[in-house]
């Protein structure tokens, strides 16, 4: 498993203007090598990215008891947050230089609830990237065993700035 990194900050995030002179697939390379600062959110929700490809994003996480519910299973936003995530990274692969993304609306199927301490893999996979839009599909697998813990999709906005 990967080390936790030092708390991100505000100033460790990468400036707007520097982010449009890179690529999607730029900008993940350099969030994966550790280059870029990854997301805040990947800290309290314990996931780091393990693959970049273009048009596909690997990402990791373990359930912890800070991931529950009340009734002590792994809440459904957590499912939700990593698949977002990985699928919306996929998406960013495809940005070309000059634009940005962002989530339009995703949808998420649990098949199964992750038991806690267990190891998953979120594989988000590029289905279509087009000027203005981006589609792209996920799974959530147990990373030892391959269970299918949950699916989804996601469609998100291209932006071009002029």
């Amino acid at each position: 498993m990967r080390a936790p990194k030092a708390k991100i900050t505000p100033d460790d995030l990468i400036d707007p203007a520097q982010l449009l002179t890179m690529s999607g697939l730029e900008f993940m390379q350099g969030v994966h090598d550790g280059t870029l600062s990854g997301p805040p959110i990947a800290q309290s929700m314990g996931f780091w990215t393990d693959e970049v490809e273009d048009g596909r994003i690997v990402m990791r996480a373990v359930a912890e008891f800070s991931h529950c519910n009340p009734t002590g299973a792994v809440h459904g936003g957590w499912y939700g947050t990593l698949l977002d995530s990985c699928m919306a990274c996929a998406v960013m692969t495809k940005v070309p230089k000059g634009s940005f993304y962002t989530t339009l609306e995703y949808k998420v199927n649990i098949t199964r609830s992750v038991p806690l301490g267990t190891e998953v893999v979120a594989t988000g996979i590029v289905q279509h990237a087009g000027r203005t839009t981006g589609v792209a599909n996920g799974e959530l697998r147990g990373a030892t065993d391959g269970r299918l813990y949950a699916t989804g999709s996601t469609t998100c906005i291209i932006m071009k700035i002029e």
